[in-house]
């Protein structure tokens, strides 16, 4: 190819028809001219390429801000958006339970009524009354309670218990969670 370029460049240089235009013709001069019009296309697209690329990113964004953000594989940065997620939440708590927002009133009745009246009916009297204490601890005891402390029933009956609460307590952070997201959403 080198040959064939330098023998070219040899034709034009030494022709008598052709010496005058020797500085614009050959493989060399076409592979200049196709370089510097290929540069200005180039030049003259990157602006739309960078806004199809700047458009695409945050159309990315937006679906990934919906879709929500992929967790972390190293704890600490898992606790820190967890830390974050708290505090965002928080923020918009407060400021409808102050009054920034409108709604506080029916947060408030999430925590002053619903989650009252959800404890209210749990069967905790039942569950702790003195026959199924009774029963829970010497069945944890077994054949011969001097050997293992009544410990294990009593953990038991508190673990037990507390999944009793769990319920109401989930049901009244979601009620909470979408009351400020639907105050959120709703500009009056």
């Amino acid at each position: 190819m080198i040959t064939a370029r330098q023998r070219e460049r040899e034709f034009f240089a030494t022709s008598p028809d052709y010496r005058h235009l020797s500085s614009e013709m050959g493989s060399e001069y076409l592979a200049k001219l196709l370089s510097k019009h290929l540069e200005s296309v180039i030049k003259a697209r990157i602006p739309g390429i960078a806004s199809l690329i700047n458009r695409s990113i945050d159309e990315l964004e937006a679906e990934l801000d919906h879709l929500g953000r992929p967790v972390s594989i190293d704890a600490g940065a898992q606790l820190y958006t967890i830390l974050e997620l708290c505090r965002a939440f928080d923020q918009i708590f407060k400021e409808h339970l102050d009054g920034g927002r409108p709604g506080g009133d029916r947060i408030y009745g999430v925590f002053d009524y619903q989650l009252p009246a959800a404890l209210k009916k749990l069967p905790l009297d039942r569950y702790l009354s003195l026959q199924n204490v009774r029963k829970v601890i010497s069945e944890a005891d077994g054949y011969q309670p001097h050997l293992i402390a009544p410990k294990q029933g009593y953990r038991r009956l508190i673990d037990v218990a507390l999944n009793y609460f769990r319920g109401p307590e989930d049901a009244s952070v979601d009620a909470a969670k979408q009351l400020a997201e639907l105050l959120d959403e709703d500009p009056a």
